[in-house]
């Protein structure tokens, strides 16, 4: 039955996705009844699918049925390879924003500052103006807690060493025990939360976003006004789609830098 009335609608191509889709985690191998079932389509037309995935290299056969080739990656390989980092972020930035109503944002780590790479805002009060390339210092902010507790004691000596250029006269100067002890807690949580440290009025939790080696490359952070989100509000209600939201960009980012990359002669 057409899924679409539109007469450009490719009624085959799309029963074809519907047989690739089929092979679900646990499933790998299926007969031609469990494959015709699944993408509820007569016998003959899933035989007749699976045969031309087969030709074009996304399916083998064997005595015991259908499964998908590793081919089947470059079709989700050329939606990775296609757009940059930043373009896979954003929807998930969006996403993030949608449940949340808050502001969101994706920091990288420049000597002492973080580096705003990524960002959806909504518009709220805010003290601090916010856009892509703003800087401040890493201390203060839930995004640089994040990226500072993933460095080790020499690194973060020497990154502590550097001059913060963000001209922010933060709130909260933290003596180095005092640091260290913070960013223990980051590492022993996983997330960090800032209230008010680095001016009056802001809040924030912050997750990291790691490679597909688990190294910690950037943070992903939920904004808030102190004057209508307190920090429990933010942990409890804003800190778990926050920490999905790091996940899947993390997941994007694995597959971004596994992408296959054309070698020109």
């Amino acid at each position: 039955m057409r899924r679409d009335t539109s007469p450009d609608f490719i009624e085959a191509l799309a029963r074809g996705l519907d047989v690739v889709r089929g092979f679900e985690p646990g499933k790998p191998t299926m007969t031609l009844s469990e494959v015709a079932a699944k993408a509820d389509l007569a016998r003959p037309t899933a035989r007749r699918i699976l045969i031309t995935l087969e030709a074009l290299g996304y399916v083998r056969s064997d005595e015991t049925g259908f499964s998908l080739t590793p081919r089947v990656l470059e079709l989700g390989m050329a939606y990775i390879g296609s757009r940059t980092l930043w373009e896979l972020a954003e929807p998930h930035l969006r996403d993030l924003v949608a449940r949340t109503n808050e502001s969101c944002s994706i920091a990288q780590l420049d000597g002492s500052d973080i580096v705003y790479v990524a960002r959806v805002a909504v518009p709220k009060l805010v003290t601090l103006s916010v856009t892509i390339g703003t800087r401040f210092p890493a201390v203060q902010t839930s995004l640089g807690k994040v990226l500072l507790a993933a460095l080790n004691a020499d690194e973060l000596s020497e990154v502590l060493a550097t001059p913060s250029r963000s001209g922010i006269v933060p709130r909260w100067i933290p003596e180095r025990d005092e640091l260290d002890e913070v960013l223990r807690d980051v590492r022993a949580k996983g997330w960090a939360a800032t209230d008010q440290e680095l001016a009056l009025g802001i809040r924030s939790v912050a997750a990291p976003i790691r490679n597909g080696e688990g190294r910690t490359i950037a943070a992903v952070n939920v904004n808030a006004h102190a004057a209508e989100t307190s920090i429990e509000h933010l942990v409890e209600h804003h800190l778990p789609p926050l920490l999905r939201t790091a996940g899947a960009i993390s997941a994007d980012w694995a597959a971004w830098e596994a992408r296959p990359i054309a070698v020109r002669a």
